[in-house]
């Protein structure tokens, strides 16, 4: 498969209160699409507000980045939430981002789990829908960005909204096409020039090499580059400048 034209979304907004974790001006000078962390895992209503002020002036599309509430495990521990529940928290995350991204001039344009959630929501079809609702909830048919062959995909297609698929350069893959645990040795690639390629070979052929050499599909419309690893403004550049030459366009897809 031949991609003319792909996303770069990265996590933004992974602060709170004086600690801050990405480089969000400086990512919004380069990616496409900001998923917005909206206090859940991460992020405070300042934060939140200045991030969308920026990325409005950058034209840069903001995403909400829900998440299960865990502001201590960064979203990142798995945890059991009702269905409703669930619904309700992820329509409170998006309408909370709504409020700044509207007084910025603009829209919340897309919305992607976040973490453990992001995982569960791949094989757990209750999970997955409550995920749907909570956006239905929020009142706008808005797309979603999740893994090509996921449940959450399936349930957000189904319920009428753009299903939106996504790969990672920066993280190791099975064979099965999902990805490897964080724990996991090897999980996270941080060798620049590879997550380079494999960002070229994603957008170009649609295949990445998994974690025991085996080229699997990834047919993907935007790419996550993450803003939380070292060096992370570096490499999303190295990584734009790579597609561009290469002649592929960088552009939003929402």
């Amino acid at each position: 498969m031949s991609t003319a034209s792909i996303d770069l979304n990265a996590d933004l907004g992974e602060g709170f209160g004086r600690w801050h974790l990405t480089d969000d001006e400086e990512l919004l000078s380069v990616v496409t699409s900001a998923n917005v962390a909206c206090g859940f895992h991460a992020g405070d209503p300042a934060t939140m507000r200045t991030v969308c002020d920026l990325a409005a002036a950058r034209g840069v599309r903001i995403g909400a980045q829900v998440s299960y509430r865990d502001l201590a495990g960064f979203g990142r521990r798995a945890m059991d939430v009702p269905s409703d529940e669930l619904a309700a928290e992820v329509a409170y995350q998006i309408g909370a981002l709504e409020v700044f991204a509207r007084a910025a001039g603009t829209r919340v344009s897309y919305v992607k789990p976040h973490g453990a959630l992001y995982n569960r929501v791949v094989h757990d079809e209750a999970q997955a829908d409550a995920v749907v609702e909570g956006v239905l909830l929020a009142g706008a048919s808005l797309p979603v960005l999740g893994l090509p062959g996921s449940r959450f995909l399936e349930s957000a297609a189904k319920a009428g909204l753009p299903a939106v698929t996504e790969a990672f350069a920066d993280r190791a893959y099975t064979e099965e096409g999902t990805l490897v645990p964080r724990g996991s040795e090897g999980a996270v690639i941080t060798e620049v020039d590879a997550v380079v390629e494999r960002s070229l070979g994603m957008a170009q052929s649609g295949t990445v090499a998994s974690r025991t050499g085996r080229e699997i599909p990834v047919r993907a419309r935007s790419l996550c580059l993450h803003g939380d690893t070292p060096g992370a403004v570096e490499l999303a550049r190295r990584v734009r400048a790579r597609l561009e030459t290469a002649g592929v366009r960088v552009a939003a897809f929402a």
